[in-house]
C-alpha cells in the first residue's frame, strides 16, 4: 500500500470542498484487501482527514461477525460512521437482511449507513424493507444506488423523513427531487467529479437555483460520458476507468488489484481523455 498516495488524494478532496469521504467502498475494491489492509486505510483516512470533513468506513462483507468487527475498529479509529451492503453472492431474503443489519447495529458504536448496491449484491432493498431498517437505532443514512430512477425514488420517498438519503440527486431531476421531497447527498466512487458535486450542494444550500443548475449540467455531462445509467462503465469496469482517468489528470490513483484490469486498450484510452476534455477537466491534445 503506497499510504503517501492514500494521503495526497484524501487531502485533494477535502481541498476540493467535498463534505465528507467514504473509504473502502465498492470503488475502493474492498473485495481484494485484506482485513488487516482495511483497517489500515480506514486508520490512515482519519488521520490524514483530521476531523476537517466526516469519514465513512465501509464494512461490507460476507457475515455480519466480519463486518461487525470491522465496525468496531471503525469506530476506535475516530471515523464518524459506518456503511455495508447486504451481504454479497448468498442472496439473502429480506428476514436475512434485517437480520444482517441487526446484528451490526448491535455491534457498532458509530452510525450505520446502509447500501443499496444491487449491481454489486445482487439483491435489491424494496422501499418496505428499508423502512424497517429505519427502525433500527443507529441507521441514520441510506445510500441508494439501484440505478432505477422509480424504484429510487419510492425508497427514497418511504424514509426520507426520518433517515438521510444519499442518491443520484446532482441533476435537474435530482434538484426537484431535492426541493420538494428534501434528500442529502450523493456518495460518489471516485471525485472525478468532485468540483461540480460540490458546487451543486453549495449552491443549492444557499438557495441560489440557477448556479445549482450549471453545476449539475456540468457533473451530468462528464457523468455521462463515462458511466451506464446501470453504474457500469463505458472505457471498463468503473474502478479501472476512475484510476485511468486519474492517472491522465496527473492524481494519485493508482492501480487496480486482480481480478480487475487496468484499462489498456488504445480505444478505450482515447474515449475516457475525449470525455474528461469534454468536462474541462484535462486540456485537448494539439494535433502534431
Amino acid at each position: 500500500m503506497d499510504d503517501d498516495a492514500w494521503r495526497a488524494l484524501l487531502h485533494q478532496y477535502v481541498e476540493q470542498g467535498v463534505h465528507g469521504v467514504l473509504v473502502n467502498g465498492s470503488t475502493g475494491e474492498w473485495t481484494s484487501q485484506s482485513g488487516a489492509e482495511r483497517r489500515h486505510l480506514a486508520e490512515v483516512a482519519v488521520d490524514a482527514v483530521g476531523g476537517r470533513i466526516p469519514v465513512v468506513v465501509g464494512v461490507s462483507a460476507f457475515t455480519a461477525a466480519e463486518a461487525s468487527g470491522l465496525a468496531r475498529h471503525a469506530a476506535d479509529a475516530g471515523a464518524n460512521g459506518v456503511l455495508a451492503t447486504p451481504p454479497p453472492y448468498v442472496h439473502p431474503n429480506d428476514r436475512e437482511i434485517l437480520a444482517f443489519y441487526a446484528e451490526l447495529c448491535e455491534a457498532s458504536q458509530a452510525p450505520v449507513m446502509v447500501y443499496n448496491w444491487p449491481r454489486g449484491v445482487a439483491v435489491d432493498i424494496a422501499p418496505a424493507l428499508a423502512e424497517r431498517l429505519a427502525d433500527l437505532e443507529p441507521v441514520v443514512a441510506i445510500k441508494e444506488s439501484t440505478g432505477d430512477w422509480m424504484k429510487a425514488l419510492a425508497l427514497h420517498e418511504a424514509v426520507v423523513d426520518r433517515v438521510r438519503v444519499f442518491g443520484t440527486f446532482i441533476s435537474r431531476r435530482g434538484l426537484a427531487v431535492l426541493r420538494e421531497l428534501g434528500g442529502d447527498g450523493n456518495i460518489d466512487g471516485g471525485g472525478l467529479g468532485a468540483l461540480a458535486g460540490a458546487g451543486f450542494y453549495e449552491a443549492y444550500w444557499r438557495a441560489d437555483l440557477d448556479a445549482a443548475r450549471a453545476f449539475a449540467d456540468r457533473y451530468q455531462a462528464l457523468q455521462r460520458s463515462i458511466v451506464r445509467e446501470d453504474f457500469s462503465g463505458r472505457f471498463g469496469t468503473p474502478p479501472a476507468q476512475l484510476k485511468a482517468a486519474m492517472r491522465m489528470l496527473g492524481q494519485p490513483g493508482g492501480y487496480v488489484r486482480s481480478p480487475l484490469l487496468e484499462v489498456d486498450g488504445a480505444e478505450e484510452l482515447a474515449g475516457l481523455r475525449r470525455a474528461l476534455e469534454a468536462a474541462g477537466l484535462l486540456e485537448a491534445e494539439t494535433p502534431a
